[in-house]
This record gives C-alpha cells, structure tokens and sequence, in this order.
C-alpha cells in the first residue's frame, strides 16, 4: 500500500495545482523523485545565500557596530561599568558649568551645588543598562529584588548610627581640645541632599559593580578599591563639597581625606553588604554617612580647619574598618 502513495512534496504539488480535477494527472514516481533531487540541489546555494547575508561584510554597518559594542560590554563589564558612569557623570557635571566656564567667570557656589544632582545619573543610569544588557531580564528582577528587602536583624540597622556618632565625636573632640570652630552644625534639613545622593548611586556602586568585583578578589580588596574609584568619581565637585568652599590652594589635599574617609566608609557599606544581600541597606547606609557630613558638617572652619577633621574622621573610620575585619572577617566575605 505504501508504495502507491507519492512522495509528500508531489502531494504538495497536486495539492497546489488550481486546474480542474480533469486536467490534473497523476505525478509519477520518477517525476517526483527529479523535482525532490532539484529542490535539494538548490539548497545548498540558499542556505549559502543566507549565510552570505550574516557576515559581517554583507551585514548593515549600524547592526555591525551594534553586534561589536554589545560584545565588548559583555567582555569587560567592569571596565564598561566604569567608563560610562563617569563619562555621563562628568559630562553632565560639566554641562552645568559651562555656562560660567564659557565666559571665564569662577563658579558660583550654587552652581557647584547643582552639579552634584547632574551626576547622579552616571552609576544609576549605567549600572540598570549594563544589568539589561549582560545579566538580561533576570538580571534587572534580581537587581530589583535586593532593592526592597527591608526586614533584617535589628542590630544591622544599628550601623546607620556609625556615621553619625564618629563625625560629632571627632568635631566635639575637636571643638574642645583645638579651636572653638570645629562646633558642629545641627542642620537637619540636610538630610534631604542626602537621599536622592544614596538612592541613585547604590543602583550602580553596590547593585552592579560591587558583586562583579567579587568575582575577581575578596570583598575587602574589592571594597576598598570601588572606594577608591567612588572618591576619585566626584572629583568635578570636590571644591565644592564640605563648608569651606571653595578650597582654592588646600583643594587637593581635601582631596586625599576626603577620598581616604570615603573608601573607608565603602568598605563598611560592603560589609553590610555581604551580610544582608541588600542593595537598600547600602543606600541607607550612604544617606547615613553623606546626611552625617551634610547636617554636622562645622561651618565655622577654614579650608585648611577642614582638611584636618576631613583627615581626623577618615583616621577614626578606618578603624572602625579593622575592627569589623578583625572581628567579623569571616563575615566578609560575598
């Protein structure tokens, strides 16, 4: 019976044939078999011609560039990480001056204030389009995820009290056995500068690039290198942060405190970090240290006044960085 039956690419062919039922004759076997033997002869010069078509010589130049930026993001993450926060970071940082820098007119301070928002969009932006880009949907769930986990042991929300209780002890200390100026502020209203300042970053610092490092090294070497870079990312605002502004001759030396207290105080978001797997108790943890600095900061200090308790503060946070490693290093760990 098996054999009467013609192969399916002639049924097709009857099938598809709109003559009337009297015209249409029956396909021989041999004539079958000759169309089934062309047909296969021309597949192999279609699926060359298809293949000719994804080679990048034939491909369109914009799909080309797209395919070559896609594949070295995924390559080095980090590097692309870093390249493109700081670029948009500093780039908008530089669009809000330019007005003054155009004219060569100094900056005002409002202007240096208003610079520091602009950058906020670098490590935010960057490190949700990288997640997207490499890690994919799940990627973006998960960083999502580590965003909104707010139910943890009371004694990790304990260390939000750090940043605020080292930055007054050392001005109090200071007050009293140096010079009346180092009086602390009590601006309170600070607090909101603060805020949108460890929302916006953690997205990129601890959301994106902290675990990626941890790939490469321990967490206490990766900590303190991203602190590195995080104290060498406002370096466009630098002259600007603090009470003493501008530096003017004492900038660079503000500098080196303030990007030594500002490591410091990333190994101790890290470590938090690596406990709880929470990116909002790292934005928590940072509004913590920048409302500390923002709301206590002495306005009675001389440029010269603040690179000493800049310097003070940094001595003091990182000891606090060797008693949590050599007390809890086993916990330091991602």
């Amino acid at each position: 019976m098996h054999g009467n039956i013609a192969p399916r690419s002639c049924l097709r062919n009857v099938v598809s044939d709109r003559r009337p039922p009297d015209q249409v004759s029956s396909a021989s076997p041999e004539r079958c078999h000759e169309t089934d033997r062309t047909l296969l002869a021309l597949m192999p010069s279609l699926g060359g011609a298809v293949a000719d078509k994804m080679r990048p010589e034939t491909m369109p130049a914009q799909q080309v560039l797209s395919n070559n930026i896609s594949t070295l993001l995924v390559r080095r993450p980090l590097a692309a990480y870093f390249a493109i926060a700081f670029t948009i970071s500093w780039a908008g940082a530089f669009l809000v001056a330019a007005p003054h820098l155009m004219h060569h007119e100094p900056l005002p301070r409002i202007t240096g204030i208003l610079m520091f928002p602009a950058m906020l969009l670098g490590p935010s932006f960057t490190g949700i389009f990288l997640t997207r880009i490499i890690d994919g949907r799940d990627g973006v769930r998960d960083l999502s995820s580590r965003m909104f986990r707010p139910r943890f042991p009371t004694r990790w929300y304990l260390a939000f009290l750090i940043p605020p209780v080292l930055v007054l002890t050392v001005l109090f200390v200071l007050k009293t056995y140096v010079s009346p100026s180092y009086a602390p502020n009590f601006f309170l209203m600070g607090i909101l500068f603060a805020v949108p300042a460890g929302y916006l970053e953690e997205i990129g610092w601890m959301g994106y690039a902290f675990p990626k490092m941890c790939l490469h090294s321990n967490a206490l070497a990766a900590s303190t290198l991203l602190g590195l870079l995080w104290g060498v990312w406002h370096l466009p605002v630098i002259d600007y942060l603090g009470t003493a502004t501008p530096h003017g001759a004492d900038w660079f030396p503000f500098f080196l405190v303030f990007t030594a207290a500002m490591t410091a105080m990333r190994v101790l978001i890290c470590w938090i970090y690596t406990n709880v797997k929470s990116v909002l108790m790292a934005q928590l943890m940072h509004v913590s240290s920048t409302g500390s600095l923002v709301m206590f900061g002495a306005p009675g200090v001389t440029s010269q006044q603040e690179v000493l308790w800049y310097g003070v503060y940094a001595t003091v946070l990182w000891f606090a960085v060797a008693v949590v490693v050599k007390i809890f290093s086993k916990r330091f760990t991602p």
